[in-house]
C-alpha cells in the first residue's frame, strides 16, 4: 500500500506527442466502453443535475479534455429525455481527439474546439464546466490554477469527475483491461490513471489551496470521485 500513499508522477502514454490516430480512436473508443460499463456517464450526468438551473431555457456546458466526446454525448442524450435545451462544447488541445469527435455521427450537434483549455476565449460564460478522467494527468499545482480558472469562467458552477487512488481500483482495472482491452494505450494508461488518482485529502488540499469552499465531495461506483462547486 505504500505506492498508494502519494499521486504517482508516471506518465501515461495517451500524453505523448505523435501517437497515431489509429491507435487514438481505439483508446476513445474504449474508453467510451469503459465509462458506459463502469458509470463513469452516470456520474457525469448527476453532476450535471446537481449544477442545472432550473429556470434556464438554454443551459451552456463545456467541458475541458473532453477527449471523443462520449460524455456530452451521455449528457446530450439525458437533456433529450429530459426535454431540456443545451448547448455542448467540447475542448481538448489534442487534434487526434477532435478530430476523432468530430467524425462520430453519434456526436452530432456537439461542437469541438481544437485548444488548451487555458487558452480558449469563450463568447459567453458556459452555465457550467467540467471535467472527467482529466485532473489525474495534471500535478497539483496546475491543478490548483485549473480550479481557479473553472470557477472564474463559469456563471454557476464546475464538477470533476474522477479517480479514487486505491487498491482495489488499482488491481481491478489491471485485471479488466489485460483481460477485454485490445488497447496498448488503454492497458498501459488504465492502471497508471488509477495511481495517478486522488484520495479525499488530496480533493480537499487542493480545493483549499484554490479559495474554494462551497464545495461538495462524493465517492460513487466504481472508484470515482465527484466534486461539485457552485459559485457563491
Amino acid at each position: 500500500m505504500i505506492f498508494l500513499n502519494k499521486r504517482s508522477n508516471k506518465k501515461e502514454l495517451l500524453d505523448a506527442p505523435h501517437i497515431p490516430f489509429a491507435d487514438i480512436a481505439k483508446n476513445m473508443e474504449e474508453l467510451d466502453v469503459i465509462n458506459n460499463k463502469l458509470g463513469g456517464h452516470r456520474i457525469t450526468i448527476k453532476g450535471i443535475q446537481s449544477l442545472i438551473p432550473e429556470t434556464a431555457e438554454i443551459v451552456r456546458i463545456a467541458e475541458i479534455g473532453c477527449g471523443g466526446g462520449d460524455n456530452l454525448r451521455a449528457i446530450k442524450n439525458w437533456a433529450s429525455r429530459n426535454g431540456r435545451q443545451i448547448e455542448l462544447l467540447g475542448i481538448d488541445h489534442n487534434e487526434a481527439c477532435i478530430a476523432y469527435a468530430r467524425n462520430r455521427p453519434l456526436n452530432s450537434g456537439i461542437r469541438f474546439e481544437i485548444s488548451d483549455y487555458r487558452a480558449y476565449k469563450f463568447d459567453k460564460k458556459p452555465d457550467i464546466i467540467f471535467s472527467s478522467l482529466f485532473c489525474h494527468h495534471f500535478n497539483e499545482n496546475d491543478l490548483i490554477f485549473m480550479l481557479n480558472w473553472m470557477k472564474q469562467h463559469t456563471s454557476t458552477g464546475f464538477f470533476i469527475n474522477d479517480l479514487h487512488r486505491n487498491l482495489l481500483a488499482y488491481a481491478s482495472i489491471q485485471l479488466l483491461t489485460n483481460l477485454f482491452s485490445k488497447s496498448y494505450l488503454v492497458k498501459h494508461d488504465a492502471p497508471v490513471s488509477v495511481l495517478r488518482g486522488f484520495s479525499k485529502n488530496d480533493l480537499k488540499g487542493m480545493l483549499h489551496a484554490a479559495d474554494i469552499d462551497n464545495y461538495s465531495i462524493q465517492w460513487m461506483w466504481a472508484f470515482r470521485w465527484l466534486v461539485t462547486v457552485k459559485n457563491d
